[in-house]
């Protein structure tokens, strides 16, 4: 027995696909997918960095800072290497000092130094400054020890500063400058 109503009638397949992939049906595809593709696969030309000189001045810029910084980070070595008791200045040099060539080796390590040459400038400056700062660190904790005892006293006395790699240090951004003039 019928009750009056019609059995469900498929629509056809093409009325059910979404506006979209009966849009992607419908577009002749060599006149509008070609030209996007050639747009989307463009090269791009490759960035230019600094050129070597630029890159030069800013790592000698860098770098002089850096020997500028070293003089008060040698007396503050020196300072924690004075016979008698060391002053709290001694301490506040030392941790002023150190926190000044930390930044100087965070500002040298993020220059964007691209030439082999100059990246390894740039790395040996960075080993020096590591050297400088650890000085400052063992000079005041062997100053400022809890418990002196002999061994340990006479390290301290034997700091008289920086040492040789201050020196490397200055030369290497000397070497680096004399380039610099050449160009």
């Amino acid at each position: 027995m019928r009750t009056g109503t019609a059995p469900e009638v498929p629509a056809p397949r093409a009325a059910r696909w979404p506006a979209a992939v009966r849009w992607l049906a419908a577009v002749p595809w060599p006149t509008v997918v070609r030209p996007l593709l050639r747009t989307v696969m463009r090269r791009r030309p490759a960035p230019v960095g600094p050129s070597r000189p630029d890159q030069v001045r800013a790592l000698v810029a860098v770098l002089d800072e850096a020997v500028a910084a070293q003089r008060p980070a040698d007396e503050a070595v020196a300072a924690c290497g004075e016979p008698g008791p060391v002053s709290r200045g001694a301490a506040r040099d030392c941790g002023q000092q150190s926190i000044a060539l930390h930044r100087l080796r965070a500002r040298l390590q993020d220059l964007g130094t691209t030439d082999p040459d100059l990246v390894a400038a740039q790395a040996r400056a960075a080993r020096l400054l590591a050297y400088d700062l650890w000085m400052l660190r063992a000079s005041m904790n062997l100053a400022f020890t809890a418990r002196p005892v002999d061994r340990t006293e006479t390290a301290r006395l034997r700091l008289n500063g920086l040492g040789r790699p201050a020196d490397d240090l200055r030369r290497l951004r000397d070497t680096l400058r004399a380039e610099l003039s050449e160009t």
